[in-house]
């Protein structure tokens, strides 16, 4: 029992949240150790399996972070830039491993992040699935390979609740391809057009998105030439695909030095 690492999920009511619950209940090698809401939410007081509608679990949710840290090693959070920049000093304090799918945080936040990872382990991705960090790299190499004359757009498809746009997988995409391609990330961005934009700027990454439904997640990388196009798709048809991720980064954490870490480095890419 003592091997396995202790993990606390944030955000536990959530979709991601409760789907987190679950994965790690059901993985061997780790167990379940506390469940973290925000403060006033229905759930904090109660047993988290009976919140879910299930059996007692013996973890009970709770809105002190620090309190559930007692004993982790490692934290899953899919929430908001300000609870995790906060959650980051919390979690280095516990030297626990801070895995992190929270998408639109700011270069000041990411600072903040740098700084607790002199202190402990964090796992910091836009899109935890292998295959979108596939992608990833295939969206460097493509761009390497094809010069100025092919024009890169991202498009993106969400749910109709995503708060953030454009998504963080689209922005990590975009950073792949502004590096294959040599080019400056916040100089190349190009958000969603409107009204007369004139000519496409030579050099630019354009992105689009589309929120509706219940839609996962779906990304396009299209190289546009003359006369051709080459796209780049990843289509998610199962959001356990993410919370699989974050655990397989949980685990690959325990035993590596502080530091800001990726996805890519978890999957060895």
């Amino acid at each position: 029992m003592g091997d396995r690492p202790g993990i606390v999920v944030m955000g536990a009511s959530g979709r991601m949240g409760q789907m987190l619950v679950r994965e790690v209940s059901a993985h061997p090698g780790m167990r379940l150790v506390g469940a973290v809401e925000r403060a006033g939410h229905d759930w904090v007081g109660q047993d988290l399996g009976a919140a879910m509608g299930g059996q007692p679990s013996g973890v009970y949710v709770t809105d002190d972070p620090l309190e559930a840290m007692a004993g982790a090693q490692g934290v899953i959070d899919f929430t908001t830039p300000q609870v995790t920049v906060d959650l980051s000093v919390i979690a280095a304090q516990a030297r626990a491993v801070h895995v992190i799918g929270t998408t639109g945080m700011t270069d000041a936040d990411l600072e903040k992040l740098d700084a607790a990872a002199r202190h402990a382990v964090i796992v910091r991705a836009g899109n935890m699935s292998l295959g979108v960090n596939l992608l990833t790299q295939l969206t460097k190499q493509v761009a390497a390979a094809l010069d100025e004359d092919f024009d890169i757009e991202v498009i993106e498809a969400h749910h109709r609740h995503k708060v953030d746009a454009p998504s963080g997988t689209a922005l990590m995409l975009g950073e792949a391809a502004a590096e294959g391609r040599g080019l400056d990330f916040k100089e190349s961005y190009v958000a969603a057009r409107d009204g007369i934009t004139g000519a496409r700027a030579p050099g630019s990454i354009g992105y689009s998105a589309i929120r509706g439904g219940d839609i996962i997640g779906e990304h396009d990388v299209i190289f546009a030439g003359a006369g051709e196009r080459i796209v780049l798709r990843h289509i998610a048809s199962d959001r356990a695909l993410f919370a699989r991720g974050a655990l397989k980064a949980a685990l690959w954490g325990q035993d590596k030095k502080p530091g800001h870490y990726s996805m890519l480095d978890v999957l060895g890419l």
